[in-house]
């Protein structure tokens, strides 16, 4: 019998576990995994992870925050010790995602960043298997170079578009997170379209396009495919570096049995000699408003994550029975 569609997968990509939920990445074993707000709030309601829960709340409390801070400490180490629980059952590394909030300040965003670090090594955890995973604002990118430049590895998520990846290329981040599904969204709305066959699917080719820009120019940051609505999706950009997938599409790839071949391939990429582009602040901005999918989607995407993040510390507050 053909192997699943998810090992064949395996063999030319590095899938990546997007999820907060142990027992996914316990059944899946990817070799790294994603989180990022709304998985960290799904994984708080998780009965098997209340434990985890007060440990984080009590952590902080001995460390004398109080009222609204107590509770974004309490958050800020149930993000860590989530964290370091998926490490116990993965090789690889784990993207931890600094409080959108934080997506237009730099300087907060690079403390943030620090912090989270900070609390991973109080752990034992070695800093080789941490990404920090920053919004893909002007800011954010401008923080991840710092951070990069530091030794700290940086992975900018909420990617929509190619000013973005010339941006974050720029900036010598680890990785990139575009944004597959979400782009199909945007562009099925807007152009009232139900449907795209996967060669013309505006996300898939998004990301090809970056990639083809990457290994043209030999920039060293990885692409790693996020945000897949059907596997489709997912083998449509089967040969990218990374493709991190949520646990249902996981499980439909591994039922799947259709033979899978490498649609992006880096040694068929013919490699360019001019130097990459670098954008200014100014430039990116224009480029950012230009392209309304992009500047809307960053924009929504960032507010997501902050409700989510706001959903937990309401939850917190409750559980805990904290006045703020």
């Amino acid at each position: 019998m053909t192997q699943s569609a998810l090992k064949q997968l395996q063999a030319l990509t590095t899938i990546v576990a997007d999820t907060g939920d142990l027992k996914a990445i316990q059944q899946f074993r990817p070799l790294d995994a994603t989180t990022n707000p709304s998985l960290i709030t799904a994984a708080a309601k998780q009965a098997e992870n209340k434990a985890l829960i007060v440990e984080a709340y009590q952590q902080a409390k001995r460390e004398a925050y109080q009222g609204a801070a107590l509770i974004e400490r309490t958050i800020d180490i149930l993000t860590v010790k989530l964290g370091v629980e998926i490490l116990k059952s993965i090789d690889g590394r784990v993207s931890t995602e600094v409080d959108a909030a934080l997506s237009y300040d730099t300087a907060a965003t690079i403390a943030k960043a620090k912090e989270l670090l900070a609390l991973y090594q109080a752990y034992g955890v070695d800093q080789q298997r941490i990404l920090i995973k920053i919004a893909s604002t002007w800011q954010g990118i401008q923080a991840a170079k710092q951070l990069e430049s530091e030794g700290v590895h940086c992975n900018l998520t909420l990617l929509f578009g190619m000013h973005q990846a010339k941006a974050c290329a720029d900036a010598k981040v680890t990785l990139i997170s575009p944004f597959v599904g979400r782009i199909l969204d945007w562009y099925k709305k807007a152009e009232q379209v139900d449907h795209y066959p996967i060669a013309q699917d505006p996300g898939v080719l998004s990301v090809k396009q970056i990639y083809q820009y990457y290994k043209q120019h030999q920039i060293k940051t990885e692409v790693m495919g996020a945000s897949f609505r059907s596997i489709e999706q997912v083998l449509g950009l089967a040969g990218c570096d990374l493709l991190t997938v949520a646990p249902s599409l996981l499980a439909e790839l591994d039922q799947d049995h259709r033979t899978v071949t490498a649609v992006l391939n880096a040694d068929q990429i013919e490699i360019v000699s001019e130097t990459p582009e670098v954008l200014i602040e100014a430039q990116f901005e224009q480029q950012l408003k230009d392209d309304p999918m992009a500047s809307q989607l960053l924009t929504s995407g960032i507010d997501g994550f902050v409700q989510a993040r706001q959903q937990l510390h309401v939850l917190l507050e409750q559980s805990f029975e904290v006045s703020v």
